[in-house]
């Protein structure tokens, strides 16, 4: 998440920043890329800090689904590529415009297929972290090296080859082993398997077994220490709380696991058991603001927090935990339907309030967010986007005020079980990844209802709904919808109060009243209201 323009909630979220040229990921996949379905990667680097530079290799481990005689994986242009192989034989390359296109005069069979790449270089180096992307070479107030990697936009090659899609996760994970000077400790995704020490320089052996999306297989480097403690989730499973921070920080450290571990037993509620049981929760300290990164969160809050149902909060912390969920579990397959990862953990943020300060706080968040969206261009915009054409600030607030209307439209009922249904069945998670249109399938069978219409309205224009109020006698109104075939409740308050009455497009409904009605007053739709 890199947190642009979203301004409805605290301050660590207002900036605006440009983002720099970089590659694209994610749009259209090109033939030699659609053949290749990613089963694992290995990536074993040597950093250099004071050069700035890795050095070293990866191996892209893949089912080809047809012969072929072209292999395309990303990898930015200032790495230096020595050496490729294909099942341990010397192959054919070029490498240009961040594109390494790999040759056979004689095709490779359909099947299993490791592709190793020998290279070295320097990455690109983040102007703006988080908002832009790269890597980050400072040092902590001790001195020590820091080193960071934001990815988000720009996906793996921005340090290793990789099929930069957010279609194709690496089914089998990724075994990640990073060398830095002795003294220093790296922080990576899944489970540490290992250090090795040897002429003044240490490798962390970092392994996930879980599917990954490419901007999550990163690293962070520093002057750490590990704090820790154990979770128990919803179904039991022990998962280990580590919190990879700076040293000199270490005696905050124990607070802000707390505050996760809130955050988890919130989340769990209404989402299901935290998905990575088997390996664990992790946070690391990191000198830009934060970042989702699977089973460890990159964090740099700086411990600043407020105050949610008279408790300690810490806003960053708990967003960017909610897309283990929603991005990390629950990952939409086409950039065009980001508002899935951003919108629905953005909602999960609005659930915090609710289980912390109840209905009326939560309905408040609402009230504050619909006159801040911006409403400038629709949530999605088609198929095949790229990233930095679908991120735009609306898919925050405007993707998570469209679940709080669904909520409002279906019932609790049918919506809650409905949102833990799409955040836990296997069609949609882990090795399978979503789209708009199948969470409008979910939740129009689950609610029996076609909510196409909706979804088309508030995802796919900008329009809002439209209410026509037209006084017909004295004391008599009729009020229907104006562009959306379909029935909707209404809250309707008159001289008599407040109903839930249902109203359509045709019809409409007629009331009485002594008074101008007005019509859902406690804010469930992004509306225009027209008094006739």
């Amino acid at each position: 998440m890199r947190l642009r323009a979203f301004l409805f909630i605290p301050a660590w979220l207002v900036a605006v920043a440009a983002v720099a040229q970089r590659p694209a990921y994610g749009g259209k996949l090109k033939p030699e890329q659609a053949n290749i379905d990613v089963r694992h990667y290995t990536i074993d680097l040597a950093l250099n800090i004071p050069d700035r530079s890795v050095a070293g290799y990866s191996i892209v481990t893949c089912n080809l689904k047809e012969p072929a005689t072209g292999l395309l994986l990303d990898l930015m242009d200032s790495f230096k590529v020595t050496k490729v192989t294909v099942n341990g034989k010397p192959a054919e390359f070029t490498h240009a415009h961040h594109e390494l296109h790999i040759t056979a005069a004689k095709a490779w069979p359909a099947g299993h297929a490791d592709i190793r790449v020998d290279y070295s270089g320097h990455p690109m180096i983040a102007k703006r972290p988080p908002w832009d992307d790269g890597f980050t070479f400072t040092t902590d107030s001790t001195g020590h090296p820091w080193v960071a990697v934001t990815a988000e936009g720009t996906g793996g090659k921005i340090f290793f080859p990789a099929k930069d899609h957010p279609s194709d996760e690496p089914d089998e994970g990724v075994d990640m082993t990073i060398s830095v000077p002795q003294g220093l400790v790296v922080a990576g995704p899944g489970l540490l398997v290992g250090v090795k020490t040897k002429g003044g320089r240490s490798s962390f052996h970092w392994k996930t077994n879980y599917p990954i999306n490419n901007y999550s297989i990163v690293f962070n480097a520093g002057d750490y220490t590990v704090v820790s403690r154990t979770y128990t989730t919803i179904d039991g499973h022990t998962v280990p709380m580590q919190f990879y921070v700076l040293k000199e920080h270490a005696a905050q450290a124990p607070h802000l696991l707390e505050m996760m571990e809130h955050s988890a037993r919130i989340k769990e509620k209404y989402f299901g058991e935290y998905p990575w049981v088997k390996e664990k929760m992790g946070l690391v300290e990191t000198p830009h603001l934060g970042m989702e990164h699977q089973t460890m969160n990159a964090y740099g809050n700086k411990f600043h927090y407020t105050k949610i149902g008279g408790q300690d909060f810490d806003g960053l912390m708990n967003h960017e935990f909610g897309h283990e969920w929603w991005g990390n579990k629950v990952t939409a397959g086409d950039w065009a339907d980001y508002w899935i990862h951003e919108g629905i953990g953005t909602f999960g943020d609005a659930l915090y309030t609710r289980d912390m300060e109840g209905e009326e706080a939560y309905e408040r968040y609402f009230q504050r967010v619909a006159p801040r969206i911006r409403n400038d261009k629709p949530i999605v915009l088609g198929k095949d986007i790229e990233e930095e054409d679908a991120y735009h600030p609306d898919i925050y607030p405007k993707g998570a005020f469209f679940m709080h209307t669904l909520r409002y439209i279906i019932g609790d009922s049918i919506f809650f079980p409905t949102l833990k249904h799409l955040a836990t069945d296997s069609a949609t998670t882990y090795t399978h990844t979503t789209n708009t249109a199948a969470v409008e399938k979910l939740f129009s069978s689950a609610s029996g209802m076609d909510l196409s219409p909706l979804f088309h309205l508030f995802l796919y224009t900008t329009q809002k709904l439209e209410i026509d109020v037209r006084q017909t006698a004295p004391e008599v109104y009729t009020i229907k919808l104006l562009n959306i075939d379909m029935l909707l409740p209404l809250d309707i308050t008159t001289s008599a109060g407040t109903s839930r009455q249902l109203v359509d497009n045709k019809k409409g409904v007629t009331i009485s009243s002594k008074t101008m009605p007005l019509v859902d007053t406690r804010v469930f739709y992004l509306k225009k209201v027209i008094y006739e």
